[in-house]
């Protein structure tokens, strides 16, 4: 089978769902508490095309999941026994339940038909979540991957998608991490190997029919 076809019988709307990775104000916005991340998905035009998608998605009826990462304001339940959680505690913007800061950051639309998973531990957005069992319901069968960061929480999904049986499809130029190169060789060397890579582009194409 041509690639083109492979990937759009991987991205029937049907079995498909868009996965937007903590694209959150207090993550990605301009004002939020990782300035250089937030940034390189600015200026390199990642948000917007993870908007792009999302507008795509909800055009051809296909699932979009927002996972944003959240932690209560008295701390119950986060965890501590990782670097990255004992340095969260102390960033001058915090993603603090019911705040600014856990909204899904503009320009993605956020729609009623779709669904919004926080998560109050934890790397992954699909590990200790409710995200599997709502897409098994829904009969996904395909995850698209975008947002931040390459670093940590995408290919935290990427490796849990795979082994939960899903088909994950990354476009490469809608996720971003620090450095930027960083992100590049993440995708050659580690995402290539278990998810299919391609572009934003290519997936609305798909979509569009």
């Amino acid at each position: 089978m041509p690639p083109r076809d492979r990937l759009a019988a991987q991205l029937d709307p049907a079995t498909t769902a868009l996965l937007t990775v903590e694209c959150q104000r207090g993550v990605v916005g301009a004002d939020g508490a990782l300035p250089e991340l937030a940034h390189q998905v600015r200026s390199t035009g990642v948000l917007d095309r993870i908007a792009q998608l999302t507008v795509a998605a909800h055009r051809a009826g296909v699932q979009v999941v927002h996972a944003v990462a959240e932690r209560r304001p008295d701390g119950k339940g986060a965890g501590r026994n990782a670097r990255l959680f004992r340095a969260a505690e102390r960033l001058p913007v915090r993603q603090l339940t019911g705040s600014p800061a856990v909204q899904v950051a503009q320009p993605i639309p956020v729609a009623d038909e779709d669904l919004v998973v926080r998560r109050l531990h934890g790397l992954s957005p699909l590990a200790g979540t409710d995200v599997d069992a709502l897409l098994r319901n829904l009969g996904v069968r395909t995850l698209v991957i975008t947002g931040v960061s390459a670093n940590v929480a995408v290919p935290n999904a990427v490796f849990d998608a795979v082994n939960l049986g899903y088909t994950a499809v990354v476009p490469a130029d809608a996720i971003a991490g620090v450095p930027a190169d960083y992100t590049s060789a993440l995708i050659r060397h580690t995402l290539a190997l278990v998810a299919t890579i391609t572009t934003t582009d290519e997936v609305r194409e798909s979509w569009a029919g």
